[in-house]
């Protein structure tokens, strides 16, 4: 079959379309044949060496298809059936072994590009504002990467729960993605001084809480911008790793500071089911719209990351076998 392979980290010409032998389930895992895959930050951390796997591999770790084998032991799935799944890797393939308890059937009728584009990011919106730092009416939240793939979903599930949105973003392009997306003020970083900016929209109260997948660059003053007993939800790092930092930083405001994953937020199968149960259901009833940003052929998987890298998106990259 063809795949995706790196054999070295490094830049988005690492990523080589090749032959690799045709996987085969084991006890417990089933084997899906790809409709789309999900293209991710987590891939480019995998690949540039941040989050190194071990060589050779094939990235990513999202995507959906239909079950055309299954291993011993599988209840979960029958061959025939469409599912989607986030949390198992090789995903830049046109076959994957996957472990049958993480694959979720799709809805009848559901379009299997639209549940590989929601899988990873739209189970990380739902996280954060339902269990990391649940919203409640008059929060006021801090989005970073506001018309970014999980900033556009997490903004509309904000507002569903009656918060406050404040978005940052890049370009005025952008700026009016997160607008539409329910979005009650949007800055742009580049311009304004978020920090400044979060001050006069609160009325130099604060926010509740800060999503933050930009790391680096942002994280001094995402903290500056909270309110007392604030929470800081540091979920990515798109701009670089946060240095090592001392708790007393947070003594001054009583903050909290959190690194979730959505690995442990769907650590079971029924919180699995539930996440992507709430997300799947909400994108094909349209209460939760789902911006693809650009599709690429397997082959042209390097391109895919170039603009990810280069945030140059809006929503979600797919990769189509």
């Amino acid at each position: 079959m063809k795949a995706i392979q790196i054999t070295q980290v490094g830049g988005p010409e690492v990523l080589k379309y090749t032959d690799v032998p045709d996987p085969s389930p084991g006890p417990g895992q089933a084997l899906i044949a790809m409709k789309a895959s999900g293209v991710n930050y987590m891939d480019v951390y995998a690949r540039s060496g941040l989050n190194a796997p071990s060589l050779p591999a094939i990235p990513g770790g999202e995507g959906a298809g239909e079950v055309i084998q299954v291993g011993e032991g599988v209840s979960e799935v029958e061959v025939g059936d469409m599912v989607a799944y986030t949390g198992a890797g090789a995903s830049y393939a046109e076959k994957v072994v996957v472990p049958s308890w993480r694959l979720v059937k799709l809805p009848e009728g559901m379009d299997a590009e639209a549940a590989a584009a929601v899988m990873l990011q739209g189970m990380t919106a739902h996280y954060l504002c339902h269990s990391t730092y649940p919203l409640k009416p008059g929060d006021t939240c801090l989005v970073h990467a506001a018309a970014g793939g999980v900033g556009l979903l997490l903004t509309q599930m904000a507002k569903s729960l009656g918060a406050r949105v404040i978005g940052t973003v890049s370009t005025a392009d952008k700026a009016k993605l997160a607008s539409e997306a329910g979005a009650d003020h949007v800055i742009n970083y580049v311009e304004e001084d978020f920090e400044e900016e979060v001050n006069k929209i609160t009325g130099g109260e604060g926010v509740q809480v800060v999503y933050d997948a930009v790391g680096l660059t942002t994280f001094d003053k995402s903290l500056a911008s909270l309110a007392p007993r604030g929470y800081m939800a540091l979920y990515g790092q798109a701009s670089g790793p946060v240095p090592d930092i001392s708790p007393a930083i947070l003594g001054r405001k009583s903050l909290f500071l959190t690194r979730p994953s959505l690995g442990v937020y769907t650590s079971t199968r029924e919180e699995l089911l539930q996440r992507a149960g709430d997300v799947l259901g909400w994108v094909k009833s349209g209460k939760l719209n789902l911006r693809i940003h650009g599709k690429f052929s397997l082959s042209d998987a390097a391109e895919a990351h170039r603009q990810l890298e280069g945030r140059l998106t809006t929503g979600k990259l797919l990769l189509i076998p």
